[in-house]
Protein backbone atom coordinates (compact mmCIF):
# COMPACT_ATOMS: atom_id res chain seq x y z
CA UNK A 1 0.00 0.00 0.00
CA UNK A 2 1.65 3.44 -1.26
CA UNK A 3 -0.35 6.54 -0.04
CA UNK A 4 3.49 8.35 -0.32
CA UNK A 5 1.47 12.09 -0.54
CA UNK A 6 -2.13 12.16 0.33
CA UNK A 7 -3.27 15.37 1.97
CA UNK A 8 -6.76 16.32 2.49
CA UNK A 9 -5.67 20.03 3.06
CA UNK A 10 -3.38 21.48 -0.11
CA UNK A 11 -4.27 25.20 0.62
CA UNK A 12 -5.99 27.54 -1.90
CA UNK A 13 -4.81 28.72 -5.21
CA UNK A 14 -5.50 32.74 -5.71
CA UNK A 15 -4.36 32.85 -2.19
CA UNK A 16 -4.88 36.95 -0.44
CA UNK A 17 -3.78 36.90 3.23
CA UNK A 18 -4.93 40.25 3.65
CA UNK A 19 -8.60 39.25 2.66
CA UNK A 20 -8.56 36.44 4.72
CA UNK A 21 -7.40 38.48 7.60
CA UNK A 22 -9.62 40.57 7.19
CA UNK A 23 -12.72 38.21 6.85
CA UNK A 24 -11.36 36.69 10.13
CA UNK A 25 -11.22 39.95 12.15
CA UNK A 26 -15.03 40.14 10.73
CA UNK A 27 -16.02 36.94 11.89
CA UNK A 28 -14.71 37.75 15.81
CA UNK A 29 -15.69 41.68 15.57
CA UNK A 30 -18.75 42.94 17.63
CA UNK A 31 -21.15 40.76 19.43
CA UNK A 32 -21.35 36.92 18.75
CA UNK A 33 -18.29 35.04 16.53
CA UNK A 34 -19.40 33.42 12.97
CA UNK A 35 -17.96 30.55 13.36
CA UNK A 36 -18.41 29.28 9.87
CA UNK A 37 -16.22 31.55 8.41
CA UNK A 38 -13.29 30.97 10.72
CA UNK A 39 -14.05 27.39 9.88
CA UNK A 40 -14.13 27.44 6.17
CA UNK A 41 -10.99 29.74 5.70
CA UNK A 42 -8.70 28.03 8.39
CA UNK A 43 -9.48 24.60 6.89
CA UNK A 44 -9.23 25.06 3.55
CA UNK A 45 -5.47 27.09 3.86
CA UNK A 46 -2.30 25.56 3.90
CA UNK A 47 0.22 25.70 7.41
CA UNK A 48 2.05 27.95 5.64
CA UNK A 49 -1.06 30.07 3.87
CA UNK A 50 -2.11 30.55 7.27
CA UNK A 51 1.59 31.62 8.63
CA UNK A 52 0.94 34.47 5.86
CA UNK A 53 -2.39 35.13 7.50
CA UNK A 54 -1.44 35.42 10.87
CA UNK A 55 0.82 37.80 9.69
CA UNK A 56 -1.53 40.08 7.28
CA UNK A 57 -3.81 40.17 10.28
CA UNK A 58 -1.14 41.57 12.57
CA UNK A 59 0.05 44.22 10.28
CA UNK A 60 -3.19 44.97 9.51
CA UNK A 61 -4.98 45.11 13.00
CA UNK A 62 -1.74 44.94 15.11
CA UNK A 63 -3.45 42.34 16.57
CA UNK A 64 -1.83 38.33 17.60
CA UNK A 65 -4.63 36.55 15.59
CA UNK A 66 -4.03 33.57 17.78
CA UNK A 67 -4.78 35.81 21.21
CA UNK A 68 -7.99 36.59 19.25
CA UNK A 69 -8.99 33.44 18.20
CA UNK A 70 -8.62 32.02 21.67
CA UNK A 71 -10.61 34.90 23.06
CA UNK A 72 -13.43 34.11 21.25
CA UNK A 73 -13.52 29.84 20.83
CA UNK A 74 -13.28 27.20 23.51
CA UNK A 75 -13.66 23.99 24.46
CA UNK A 76 -11.79 21.25 21.96
CA UNK A 77 -13.28 23.69 18.93
CA UNK A 78 -10.85 26.24 20.30
CA UNK A 79 -7.90 23.68 20.45
CA UNK A 80 -8.23 22.28 16.90
CA UNK A 81 -7.92 26.35 15.42
CA UNK A 82 -5.04 27.14 17.21
CA UNK A 83 -3.57 23.84 16.31
CA UNK A 84 -4.22 24.96 12.91
CA UNK A 85 -2.27 27.95 13.10
CA UNK A 86 0.74 27.23 14.78
CA UNK A 87 3.80 25.93 12.73
CA UNK A 88 3.71 21.90 12.67
CA UNK A 89 6.59 22.09 14.15
CA UNK A 90 5.61 24.22 17.42
CA UNK A 91 2.30 22.85 17.26
CA UNK A 92 4.24 19.18 17.74
CA UNK A 93 6.49 20.87 20.22
CA UNK A 94 3.54 22.00 22.46
CA UNK A 95 1.77 18.61 22.57
CA UNK A 96 5.39 16.93 23.57
CA UNK A 97 5.88 20.15 26.54
CA UNK A 98 2.03 18.81 27.43
CA UNK A 99 2.39 15.52 27.63
CA UNK A 100 5.99 15.37 29.48
CA UNK A 101 5.00 17.72 32.00
CA UNK A 102 2.88 17.35 35.62
CA UNK A 103 2.02 14.52 37.21
CA UNK A 104 3.74 11.37 35.16
CA UNK A 105 4.53 11.03 31.32
CA UNK A 106 1.99 10.57 28.33
CA UNK A 107 4.27 7.74 26.68
CA UNK A 108 2.04 7.20 23.74
CA UNK A 109 2.71 10.13 22.70
CA UNK A 110 5.79 10.47 22.81
CA UNK A 111 6.04 7.28 20.79
CA UNK A 112 3.28 9.09 18.34
CA UNK A 113 5.41 11.77 17.54
CA UNK A 114 9.02 11.18 18.27
CA UNK A 115 8.76 7.74 16.29
CA UNK A 116 6.60 8.20 13.22
CA UNK A 117 8.54 11.16 11.98
CA UNK A 118 11.32 11.54 8.92
CA UNK A 119 14.73 12.78 10.29
CA UNK A 120 14.23 15.82 8.84
CA UNK A 121 10.73 16.15 10.77
CA UNK A 122 12.47 15.66 13.76
CA UNK A 123 15.29 18.12 13.41
CA UNK A 124 12.62 20.92 12.93
CA UNK A 125 10.90 19.89 16.42
CA UNK A 126 14.20 19.57 18.06
CA UNK A 127 15.13 23.03 16.66
CA UNK A 128 11.93 24.69 17.90
CA UNK A 129 12.07 23.16 21.48
CA UNK A 130 14.71 24.75 22.25
CA UNK A 131 13.79 27.75 21.17
CA UNK A 132 10.25 27.91 22.84
CA UNK A 133 11.22 25.95 26.46
CA UNK A 134 14.81 26.97 26.55
CA UNK A 135 16.13 24.03 26.90
CA UNK A 136 17.06 20.86 24.89
CA UNK A 137 14.05 18.30 24.24
CA UNK A 138 16.61 15.22 24.91
CA UNK A 139 17.79 16.52 28.68
CA UNK A 140 13.66 17.11 29.03
CA UNK A 141 12.60 13.57 27.71
CA UNK A 142 15.34 11.98 29.88
CA UNK A 143 14.42 13.51 32.77
CA UNK A 144 10.75 11.65 32.00
CA UNK A 145 11.78 8.22 30.94
CA UNK A 146 14.15 5.05 32.24
CA UNK A 147 15.57 2.39 30.88
CA UNK A 148 16.54 1.65 27.00
CA UNK A 149 12.78 3.17 25.93
CA UNK A 150 15.07 6.44 27.06
CA UNK A 151 17.97 5.58 24.53
CA UNK A 152 15.71 4.88 21.91
CA UNK A 153 14.00 8.18 22.08
CA UNK A 154 17.34 9.95 23.17
CA UNK A 155 18.83 8.32 19.96
CA UNK A 156 16.31 9.50 17.50
CA UNK A 157 16.18 12.98 18.57
CA UNK A 158 20.37 13.20 18.53
CA UNK A 159 20.34 11.76 15.60
CA UNK A 160 18.24 13.67 13.71
CA UNK A 161 20.99 16.68 13.47
CA UNK A 162 23.80 14.15 12.58
CA UNK A 163 22.53 14.01 8.99
CA UNK A 164 21.17 9.71 9.61
CA UNK A 165 17.65 8.39 8.49
CA UNK A 166 18.23 10.79 5.95
CA UNK A 167 15.32 10.06 3.35
CA UNK A 168 16.85 11.37 0.29
CA UNK A 169 20.04 9.32 0.50
CA UNK A 170 18.53 6.70 -1.32
CA UNK A 171 18.87 2.83 -0.04
CA UNK A 172 22.07 0.79 0.41
CA UNK A 173 21.54 -3.00 -0.29
CA UNK A 174 25.11 -4.00 1.22
CA UNK A 175 24.53 -2.32 4.53
CA UNK A 176 20.77 -3.12 4.80
CA UNK A 177 21.65 -6.83 4.68
CA UNK A 178 24.97 -6.28 7.63
CA UNK A 179 22.05 -4.44 9.54
CA UNK A 180 19.39 -7.12 9.13
CA UNK A 181 22.35 -9.43 9.92
CA UNK A 182 22.70 -7.89 13.20
CA UNK A 183 19.13 -7.86 14.45
CA UNK A 184 19.05 -11.03 13.73
CA UNK A 185 22.34 -12.05 15.67
CA UNK A 186 21.20 -9.25 18.60
CA UNK A 187 17.65 -10.91 19.12
CA UNK A 188 16.48 -14.47 17.81
CA UNK A 189 19.92 -15.78 17.10
CA UNK A 190 20.77 -15.65 21.45
CA UNK A 191 19.85 -16.31 24.50
CA UNK A 192 18.44 -12.54 26.01
CA UNK A 193 18.46 -9.74 23.53
CA UNK A 194 20.55 -7.10 23.12
CA UNK A 195 18.23 -4.15 22.61
CA UNK A 196 21.34 -1.75 22.21
CA UNK A 197 21.60 -3.09 18.46
CA UNK A 198 17.79 -2.53 18.00
CA UNK A 199 17.84 0.73 19.69
CA UNK A 200 20.66 2.32 17.19
CA UNK A 201 19.70 0.24 13.87
CA UNK A 202 15.96 1.49 14.51
CA UNK A 203 16.93 5.29 15.41
CA UNK A 204 19.59 5.58 12.75
CA UNK A 205 18.45 4.60 9.80
CA UNK A 206 16.06 6.34 6.95
CA UNK A 207 12.49 5.10 6.65
CA UNK A 208 13.67 3.84 3.37
CA UNK A 209 16.93 2.06 4.46
CA UNK A 210 14.70 0.70 7.45
CA UNK A 211 12.19 -0.75 4.77
CA UNK A 212 15.22 -2.67 3.10
CA UNK A 213 16.68 -3.93 6.53
CA UNK A 214 12.92 -5.65 7.33
CA UNK A 215 12.89 -7.26 3.78
CA UNK A 216 16.28 -8.81 4.03
CA UNK A 217 15.75 -9.62 7.69
CA UNK A 218 12.58 -11.88 6.69
CA UNK A 219 15.39 -13.62 4.46
CA UNK A 220 17.34 -14.59 6.91
CA UNK A 221 15.33 -14.93 9.53
CA UNK A 222 12.27 -16.33 7.43
CA UNK A 223 10.18 -14.27 9.72
CA UNK A 224 9.38 -10.39 10.13
CA UNK A 225 10.71 -8.19 12.11
CA UNK A 226 7.38 -7.31 13.97
CA UNK A 227 7.18 -11.03 14.92
CA UNK A 228 10.59 -10.98 16.75
CA UNK A 229 10.12 -7.21 18.25
CA UNK A 230 6.88 -8.84 19.84
CA UNK A 231 8.22 -11.92 20.71
CA UNK A 232 11.99 -10.39 21.66
CA UNK A 233 10.59 -7.14 23.50
CA UNK A 234 8.24 -5.48 25.95
CA UNK A 235 6.46 -2.28 27.48
CA UNK A 236 7.23 0.82 26.21
CA UNK A 237 10.85 -0.45 24.06
CA UNK A 238 8.16 -2.51 22.02
CA UNK A 239 5.21 -0.32 21.41
CA UNK A 240 8.11 2.40 20.10
CA UNK A 241 9.53 0.31 18.37
CA UNK A 242 6.70 -1.55 16.62
CA UNK A 243 5.78 1.97 15.65
CA UNK A 244 9.00 2.73 13.66
CA UNK A 245 8.70 -0.66 11.95
CA UNK A 246 4.18 -0.34 11.35
CA UNK A 247 5.32 3.17 10.33
CA UNK A 248 8.11 2.36 7.73
CA UNK A 249 5.59 -0.34 6.58
CA UNK A 250 2.39 1.43 6.42
CA UNK A 251 2.29 4.91 8.54
CA UNK A 252 -1.39 5.24 7.56
CA UNK A 253 -2.94 2.29 9.29
CA UNK A 254 -0.83 2.71 11.94
CA UNK A 255 -2.75 6.27 12.41
CA UNK A 256 -5.36 5.45 11.64
CA UNK A 257 -5.14 2.37 14.27
CA UNK A 258 -4.19 5.67 16.85
CA UNK A 259 -7.11 6.95 15.87
CA UNK A 260 -9.75 4.34 16.57
CA UNK A 261 -8.02 3.79 19.91
CA UNK A 262 -8.41 7.44 21.13
CA UNK A 263 -12.44 7.07 19.56
CA UNK A 264 -13.17 3.61 20.86
CA UNK A 265 -12.35 3.87 24.63
CA UNK A 266 -14.44 5.06 27.75
CA UNK A 267 -14.80 9.22 26.41
CA UNK A 268 -13.20 10.06 23.75
CA UNK A 269 -9.06 10.91 23.30
CA UNK A 270 -9.77 14.81 22.20
CA UNK A 271 -6.23 15.64 22.16
CA UNK A 272 -4.86 12.32 20.00
CA UNK A 273 -7.91 12.71 17.78
CA UNK A 274 -7.07 16.82 17.13
CA UNK A 275 -3.28 16.09 16.57
CA UNK A 276 -3.04 13.33 14.05
CA UNK A 277 -6.19 14.95 12.50
CA UNK A 278 -4.65 18.14 12.00
CA UNK A 279 -0.51 17.48 11.98
CA UNK A 280 -1.87 14.57 8.95
CA UNK A 281 -3.35 16.61 6.94
CA UNK A 282 -1.16 18.14 4.96
CA UNK A 283 0.66 14.67 4.17
CA UNK A 284 -0.87 11.54 4.49
CA UNK A 285 -4.69 12.12 6.15
CA UNK A 286 -6.21 10.80 2.95
CA UNK A 287 -4.19 7.66 3.38
CA UNK A 288 -5.44 7.31 6.85
CA UNK A 289 -9.11 7.43 5.90
CA UNK A 290 -8.28 4.93 3.34
CA UNK A 291 -6.78 2.75 5.60
CA UNK A 292 -9.24 3.55 8.57
CA UNK A 293 -12.01 2.03 6.14
CA UNK A 294 -10.23 -0.82 5.21
CA UNK A 295 -9.47 -2.08 9.11
CA UNK A 296 -12.59 -1.44 10.60
CA UNK A 297 -15.41 -1.46 7.73
CA UNK A 298 -16.70 2.50 8.65
CA UNK A 299 -15.64 5.18 7.46
CA UNK A 300 -13.64 7.61 10.21
CA UNK A 301 -15.82 10.62 9.18
CA UNK A 302 -18.68 8.70 10.41
CA UNK A 303 -17.29 7.54 13.44
CA UNK A 304 -16.01 11.27 14.06
CA UNK A 305 -19.33 12.63 13.89
CA UNK A 306 -20.79 10.33 16.14
CA UNK A 307 -17.90 11.38 18.64
CA UNK A 308 -17.97 14.72 18.47
CA UNK A 309 -20.64 17.41 18.57
CA UNK A 310 -20.83 21.51 17.33
CA UNK A 311 -18.30 23.49 16.15
CA UNK A 312 -15.28 20.91 16.99
CA UNK A 313 -17.63 18.31 14.57
CA UNK A 314 -17.34 20.61 11.93
CA UNK A 315 -13.89 21.66 12.08
CA UNK A 316 -12.79 18.08 11.93
CA UNK A 317 -14.93 17.37 9.35
CA UNK A 318 -13.66 19.63 7.05
CA UNK A 319 -10.22 19.12 7.76
CA UNK A 320 -11.14 15.59 6.62
CA UNK A 321 -12.91 16.21 3.37
CA UNK A 322 -15.48 14.29 1.96
CA UNK A 323 -15.78 10.58 3.10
Amino acid sequence: MSHARSPTVVGVQNFNAHEDAVALREAMKGFGTDEETIIQILTSRSNAQRQAISQAFTHEFGRDIIEDLKSELGGHFEDVIVALMLPPEEYLCKELHHCMEGMGTDEHTLIEILCTRTKKEIAAIVEAYERLYNRPLAEHMCSETSGDFRRLLTLIVTSAHQGARDEEAGVDAGRAQEAAQALYDAGEAKWGTDEEVFNKILAHESFAQLRQIFEEYKNISGRTIEQAIKSELDGELKEAMSAIVECVENAPAWFAQRLRKAIEGLGTEDKTLVRIIVARAEIDLGGIKEEYERIYDKTLNSDIEGETSGDYKRALVAILGPA
